[in-house]
């Protein structure tokens, strides 16, 4: 039998978000088209930094390029598919995969 996965809760789900806003950040143009794509502005990443429902949108923003998931993921140490399980954690994250 395979080893079990460590849980990950909304706690780590939010510490990751972090770590992709900080992975956002530092990337110039990235931070850009996070902005533009949001609507965001500098100013609400300061203030916004704590909502679980901001950061929720920036792990959205994350899942919409394979090359973010991947930067997001090699920042954090962490597999590529745990930035969506991270997702699914945060509020309007869940997915019910039945009809």
């Amino acid at each position: 039998m395979p080893p079990k996965a460590p849980p990950f809760g909304r706690e780590a789900a939010e510490a990751l978000a972090l770590q992709a806003v900080a992975a956002i950040v530092a990337d110039e143009d990235l931070v850009l088209r996070f902005l533009a794509v949001t609507g965001s502005t500098a100013d609400d990443l300061g203030v916004r930094i704590r909502d679980p429902d901001f950061l929720g949108a920036v792990l959205d923003f994350v899942l919409e390029d394979d090359s973010s998931v991947r930067l997001v993921a090699e920042a954090a140490g962490i597999a590529p598919e745990m930035v969506l399980l991270a997702r699914s954690k945060l509020p309007g994250g869940a997915t019910d995969w039945t009809p």
